[in-house]
């Protein structure tokens, strides 16, 4: 959403002072300011949030654990345009936030379900994971998703999608992520239900908290937009391998009939400086991730990695350190 700065003075034009010539003048050049500073902060024609978003990656992913209420509130206090999120489905259908297929890496599921593993060969090697669709809500709620990061966040608890909107509602949007829905048939729809029911359903229904939908798998983001019609805002992501097919002028066009955007890798930005020209001549907005300070490669700082994303035309950044970010126009 965009920063909204002091209201500005009020004026009444028959006050005597302004019978002064100078008096005038520097009515003038104040309201003149004040419309200066309206059209570079207010919202874009159509209702979307100032330009450029900046898009907390699973939260203020830097300096909390991802993915986590704690993330989000921090993101937002970080003055993020919207929080990004994955969304994934439990085996009693309930719709939760976590980016892994399995719970091992950001929960303490080992310990808290130890025989409950599934043996899988990676690589040639039988490893065990704990896949989050072994599990029902109540069995999730147990788990720690915080002392991983960091002791300070022990006792932090996946969240669900209602707790993401209670938690960010009027502080920051909603960037979601379906993550591998064709595991979860039918988790579009029940998403757009769960947006519906908060009114948020509509394309900035809300201006203190804008919606957009993304996600890597083409097939769901059909469903979203062609079956269930959604209007909400809906971002393709895609990585290098697949840039040859989305960034052509071909590519640009097919992707256009299922969504409004584009979320590439940044290397796909770096490798193709027209794509963001060609994309918005199309009317789709591009927002690529994932911008970290811990790892800005040759660039100075990430600062200045996603000040040249911006100066070549993305509408956003998707980044681990939403206080790093360029401040919106």
């Amino acid at each position: 959403m965009p920063h909204r700065l002091g209201h500005a003075p009020r004026f009444t034009w028959r006050q005597p002072f302004l019978r002064r010539p100078a008096s005038r003048l520097r009515a003038v050049v104040v309201a003149a300011f004040c419309i200066v500073v309206a059209m570079t902060t207010r919202p874009g024609a159509d209702g979307a949030p100032a330009t450029p978003w900046i898009v907390a990656h699973r939260g203020a992913s830097a300096y909390a654990p991802e993915n986590t209420l704690s993330a989000f509130v921090l993101a937002a206090e970080q003055g993020a345009t919207f929080v990004e999120f994955d969304l994934q489905r439990t085996k009693d259908g309930a719709l939760v936030l976590l980016h892994d297929l399995t719970l091992e890496r950001t929960t303490d599921v080992e310990d808290v379900f130890p025989d409950r593993a599934t043996p899988v060969v990676v690589e040639g090697q039988t490893r065990r994971q704990w896949p989050l669709a072994d599990f029902t809500l109540a069995e999730v709620r147990r788990l720690d998703a915080g002392r991983w990061f960091d002791v300070r966040f022990a006792g932090t608890r996946v969240p669900t999608l209602a707790e993401a909107i209670a938690a960010l509602r009027g502080r920051s949007g909603l960037f979601i992520e379906l993550k591998a829905p064709d595991r979860y048939p039918g988790i579009e729809a029940a998403l757009l239900e769960q947006l519906r029911a908060a009114k948020l359903d509509a394309p900035w229904a809300d201006p203190r908290t804008p919606v957009l939908l993304q996600s890597f798998t083409v097939s769901s983001l059909q469903i979203l937009t062609r079956d269930l019609r959604t209007t909400l805002p809906v971002h393709l992501l895609f990585g290098p391998a697949d840039a040859a097919r989305w960034t052509s002028d071909l590519g640009l066009t097919d992707a256009r009939t299922f969504a409004t955007g584009l979320s590439p890798d940044k290397r796909v930005l770096r490798a193709d400086p027209t794509l963001t020209a060609r994309a918005r001549a199309r009317g789709m907005p591009v927002t690529p991730y994932t911008f970290r300070a811990a790892a800005v490669g040759a660039y100075a700082d990430v600062a200045a990695e996603m000040r040249e994303a911006i100066a070549q035309g993305a509408a956003g950044v998707i980044t681990d350190n939403p206080d790093q970010a360029p401040p919106r126009r």
